[in-house]
């Protein structure tokens, strides 16, 4: 049984969410303040039964700005669940809760209890006379199918069956923060994923009566030592004097208490690399102890599904990229995919998006109003199967910026991506990134399969495309003759994208005065001194100011042509890098550049 769709309503920074969950893993991704630790909470709120009921109890920072509490309505949070048909255990979970043969759902609702419904429909109470208190929480499921989950209001009395906790018990939902404290978590009897998984092993009584005579000739032997037992006896002796005889007890020292619950509580996890044997986690990283931790969990939710006696299990998991190096993140991600246990993540990092299926990234974003936009991304309708496809593998650890970044202008390489920041600080004084702008170079010049991701629904951001005027790929080849299926640039424009082109190629483009300096430096360190030399006759010309306008067109037309053909001979990746770092000598953006960060600013 797994979470299919996840509604909310009201609920902090979250005014109306509707996403599809479509696998086991859901990688759930946004900017920060977009609401993913919000919505993680939401399903906590609907069904995890260990979560405190004072948390139920909303207070007002719980509730959407835009709500007005002291007229009628509610915060929402309803989960739908599938998956569960043929499994005994399950079906039963949800027989109440069924909306159709293998769907049922389960949905909370702070709203003004009966008695004030009741006041407020006899008129006894006024709109805009309500306050918190006047306001409570249930769960229910179940209902009646024609009704949906978004379309339940304050006031819908007949909807759904009430939720027990003691039906919610064989559900288990596993919450693991971003911040947690695994170290002490692992030696918390109580919170240690370890004493579950020892528990969920069923040892047999003859195995721990086994375990539990070793303890006790352990005891037996620590108490037959000479000064041992002197300091036991001076305690004891200590003990009884400070008590007094209506109060004494015996004592004495020993590893544990010798039983098997003793056992348990002080086992301990030891480790060993090259460099330490047998040591605890307390001497390891953050990092490698998040992975331990998850570890353990993991195994002891595998074990307590073959076990076949529970109704289902969830994990929420929190940032898991905290504290790991990126190879670690990318490990972690590939074998919680293999688990079998339904994981909704919340993640800040490329790399861990990148491994991601993209069927199961879920985006936040925040639009210009501060509302929040969600979208599963692959039920995007603008994409094919191929487009998905094509965006799965596309989006490696890099290119996966664009889901993150608050805005992007998508280059179509290399040049643009090492060249155009260093531009707009020499020009401007400024960075880029600082204005929210990530500059994603797609390599290629298949915009189209990018730019449908940029639409109401979707990525609600600005995406400005900024290529070349041939729409021909920069690696390409001019010896031979190639069909180039590129986009029509006008047909992307839309309410998120907006297109910028150059007559020519971006090196081309980059050719007038004011970029001249930087360009014969450039050209200077990369060892092509014949066309430095043009370079600089051409500088010079412009500079004195005797050419009219043709014969100024026909020159940067000329120093163009040069500037592209150095440009290739090195490598254009090569030659940005350079010119890159010669930035400083620029004092001015070519034309189509400047209007797509100014857009983009806007």
């Amino acid at each position: 049984m797994r979470i299919s769709r996840i509604v909310v309503q009201n609920y902090r920074g979250l005014k109306s969410v509707d996403v599809k969950v479509d696998n086991d893993l859901a990688c759930i991704i946004g900017e920060n303040n977009t609401g993913k630790t919000a919505l993680l909470r939401a399903v906590q709120i609907c069904l995890d039964v260990s979560f405190p009921s004072i948390y139920r109890s909303l207070v007002r920072e719980d509730i959407h700005s835009s709500i007005d509490i002291s007229c009628p309505n509610q915060v929402l949070i309803g989960v739908e669940l599938t998956g569960f048909q043929g499994v005994v255990n399950q079906e039963a979970l949800v027989a109440t809760w069924k909306t159709a043969a293998d769907t049922a759902r389960i949905f909370y609702r702070f709203r003004p209890r009966l008695s004030i419904r009741e006041a407020l429909q006899n008129k006894e109470i006024k709109h805009g006379d309500l306050t918190l208190e006047d306001y409570h929480w249930e769960l229910k499921g179940g209902g009646n199918p024609a009704i949906d989950l978004t379309d339940i209001d304050w006031d819908n009395d007949d909807v759904g069956e009430t939720v027990r906790f003691s039906d919610l018990q064989s559900f288990l939902v596993v919450n693991l923060p971003a911040l947690r404290d695994v170290e002490g978590e692992l030696r918390n009897y109580r919170a240690s994923p370890l004493t579950r998984l020892i528990e969920a092993c069923e040892i047999d009584q003859t195995e721990q009566n086994a375990l539990i005579a070793i303890l006790d000739d352990a005891n037996k032997k620590i108490e037959q030592s000479k000064t041992i037992a002197e300091i036991a006896n001076s305690i004891d002796t200590s003990f009884k004097g400070v008590s007094g005889p209506a109060f004494e007890m015996d004592s004495t020292l020993g590893l544990s208490a010798a039983n098997f619950q003793a056992i348990i509580r002080n086992l301990k996890i030891l480790l060993s690399d090259l460099a330490l044997e047998s040591f605890e986690p307390s001497r390891n990283g953050l990092g490698m102890n998040n992975i331990l931790y998850i570890a353990i969990l993991m195994e002891y939710l595998d074990r307590r599904k073959k076990r076949g006696n529970s109704a289902g299990q969830l994990v929420l998991l929190e940032e898991p990229e905290a504290h790991l190096h990126p190879q670690l993140q990318s490990s972690l991600l590939i074998a919680l995919r293999s688990k079998g246990v339904q994981i909704l993540l919340s993640s800040h990092s490329t790399q861990i998006t990148s491994l991601a299926p993209f069927s199961s990234l879920i985006s936040l974003t925040k639009r210009a109003d501060s509302s929040i936009a969600s979208s599963n991304l692959a039920s995007n309708s603008n994409l094919t199967p191929d487009d998905v496809s094509d965006l799965e593998r596309y989006l490696d650890s890099t290119k996966s910026n664009l889901l993150f970044a608050r805005k992007v202008m998508l280059v179509e390489g290399a040049a643009e991506l090492y060249l155009i920041p260093a531009l707009y600080e020499a020009v401007h004084k400024g960075n880029l990134e600082r204005e929210g702008i990530s500059i994603i170079a797609i390599h290629g010049v298949h915009f189209d399969v990018y730019a449908s991701l940029f639409s109401t629904g979707n990525l609600e951001k600005k995406c400005a495309i900024v290529a070349d005027g041939d729409l021909k790929p920069s690696d390409a080849s001019d010896e031979f003759d190639i069909d180039i299926d590129a986009p029509d640039l006008a047909a992307l424009r839309g309410e998120f994208v907006e297109v910028f082109a150059g007559a020519t190629t971006f090196e081309h483009e980059l050719v007038m005065l004011e970029t001249l300096p930087m360009l014969i430096e450039t050209t200077r360190q990369l060892g092509a001194p014949k066309i430095t030399q043009e370079l600089e006759a051409g500088l010079e010309a412009m500079q004195k100011g005797d050419l009219d306008e043709d014969d100024e067109r026909a020159l940067i037309e000329h120093l163009g042509t040069l500037t592209l053909k150095t440009a290739k001979r090195f490598g254009k990746g090569r030659f940005a890098q350079v010119a890159a770092r010669n930035a400083s000598l620029c004092t001015k953006l070519p034309v189509y550049i400047q209007k797509a960060t100014d857009w983009l600013k806007a």
